[in-house]
Formats: C-alpha cells, structure tokens, sequence
C-alpha cells in the first residue's frame, strides 16, 4: 500500500492504491484513488466532502487534479469509476460560499481552472463513468458529462442550475449536454435552470442507465460497477482508440473522422492483444489480453 499527499487534519487528500483485490478500509475524505478489482484494473475516484456535499472548493479541485494525474500514468488502469461517499449526494457544484470570498478575477481564474479539471476527466484515455446515487448540478452534472459514460438512480437528481443563481455554466456545460442530449433540448434545461431525475435523464439520453435506488444508497454504483467488470476483459488499447477515435471524430466532418478512424486503426494493428484476439477465435477460447 502507498499513500501520498498531505493527510492534514479536515481531510483533504489521501491516494490509496490496493492491488488485486478488495482494498482496506480507510478514513475517506476528500479525494480519494482506489485502484482494485479483477488485476487492478478499476480504478475509483471516491469523493468525500460530506460538510459541504462535495462542492467544488478550491482545495478539492486541486486534490481531483493530483488524482488524475496519478491515474493518467497507470498503464494497469482500464475503467475509472466516479463515485460519492456522500449519501444522496454525487456533487452538488461549486463552492458557492468560498466563491462570495473571490473577487472578479479570482472567479474567473478559479472557473477557468475547472474548466480545466473537466477537461482533463475528459481527456483520461480509458473509459469514465460516472455513478449517480444523489444530486448532480451545476459543475456536479458537468464532471458527469465529462465522464465517457453515466449510471443514475433513478431518484437522483441532476441540472445544470447556473440561471437560477445569476450564472451560466463554465466548466463545459454549454458544450457537453447539446453534444449528449441535443441543442434544443440542452437550451431549455440550461435556460430554465430545471433539475431532472434519474429516469428522465434517462429518457433525453442524458444518462446510460437509470436503476431504483436501494436502501444502501449506491444502486448506481454497483450498476456503474458491473458496467466496469464488462469493459474490463476487452482489449484496452483498442478501447482506448475506439474512444480517441469517437471522441475526435464527433468534432470534425464525417471524412476527417474516417481518417482519424483510419489512424487509430493503424495504430492497433501490430499490437499482441491484435494478435491474441485473433489467436483466441482461431482456438475458440477466450483471449487473454495485456494491453499490449
């Protein structure tokens, strides 16, 4: 076991990587890395600010930050789970009350720096997912739309409430949800400020999967879970070039991103796991793959 960061005292950031198995327990605040399951490779971005719901301090943010950057480099890492230790909460935004202490330009450099903490969730090269059991709004719902897939309670409650406070959204609202759910619809959530729930989500496209809640409180985690378990057997360097490739395609016109399909492509085809997939079917056994 490695633990790194401060540990200070009103927990703030403790990194607890625990390989091949179910990982101890710990005290959980702030932000938290478990890396565990079948040879380690779902990695949890746990999230613990219970006093204040997870909002988006600044603190928390650099924590989120240190954690990526650790999980960016785990070549054994093949899905990120994000997941609340708050109960009925996922995150509930920004830190609202520490932003009435910013001036102008320190509101405007703390939003450019969570743009940037969305930016770089969407940027990890393996898969994301985001386990909903409670609120997510404003920069809640926007770290969920930065994530490669959604899991929601079906009670959980979620908006992009920006208006309602005198805001738009800043950290990519305005621009992931009309890429997830479409322009109109994307218009009227932002312009109205409304919260939606679990299911609704689920209709507009906004959510994979919307489940009941159960009394535990984490029925979107272990649903987000078993979604883990099954990308976690697939070739990871052709599921991350099925990601780079959906993720820079969908941004260009249909034959730029046949070409960038074309260039990942070419970039798996001499890998082993290319050739023990291949070896697998041939030998009608399953495969074996290293991610390599």
């Amino acid at each position: 076991m490695l633990r790194l960061g401060p540990g200070r005292a009103g927990g703030r950031l403790l990194l607890r990587w625990a390989r091949g198995g179910a990982p101890a327990a710990a005290p959980r605040r702030g932000a938290e890395v478990l890396v565990g399951g079948e040879g380690g490779g779902i990695a949890e971005i746990l999230m613990s600010r219970p006093h204040a719901r997870n909002s988006l301090g600044k603190v928390f943010v650099n924590e989120l930050f240190s954690a990526l950057e650790q999980l960016r480099f785990d070549e054994k890492v093949r899905v990120v789970v994000f997941k609340s230790e708050v109960k009925g909460v996922f995150c509930a935004g920004a830190d609202l009350k520490e932003r009435a202490q910013m001036d102008d330009a320190e509101v405007g450099h703390f939003v450019k720096r969570l743009r940037n903490l969305m930016d770089e969730i969407a940027a990890l090269p393996v898969p994301t997912i985001a386990a909903i059991d409670g609120y997510a709004l404003g920069g809640g719902l926007e770290m969920a739309l930065a994530c490669d897939l959604r899991v929601a309670a079906s009670s959980a409650k979620m908006g992009l409430i920006e208006t309602t406070r005198g805001l738009l959204p800043g950290a990519g609202g305005t621009q992931r949800l009309p890429r997830c759910v479409g322009v109109g619809l994307a218009k009227e959530l932002i312009f109205t400020g409304r919260q939606i729930d679990g299911q609704e989500a689920f209709s507009m496209g906004l959510v994979n999967h919307a489940v009941p809640q159960n009394e535990e409180g984490d029925a979107a985690y272990q649903r987000a879970l078993t979604l883990a378990k099954e990308i976690l057997p697939q070739a990871p360097i052709a599921v991350k070039m099925g990601k780079l490739a959906i993720n820079r395609g969908i941004e260009v016109d249909i034959a730029s991103g046949m070409a960038i399909e074309g260039m990942c492509y070419a970039q798996n085809i001499p890998t082993r796991d290319r050739q023990e997939g291949m070896a697998a079917f041939k030998e009608k056994r399953p495969p074996r793959f290293i991610g390599k």
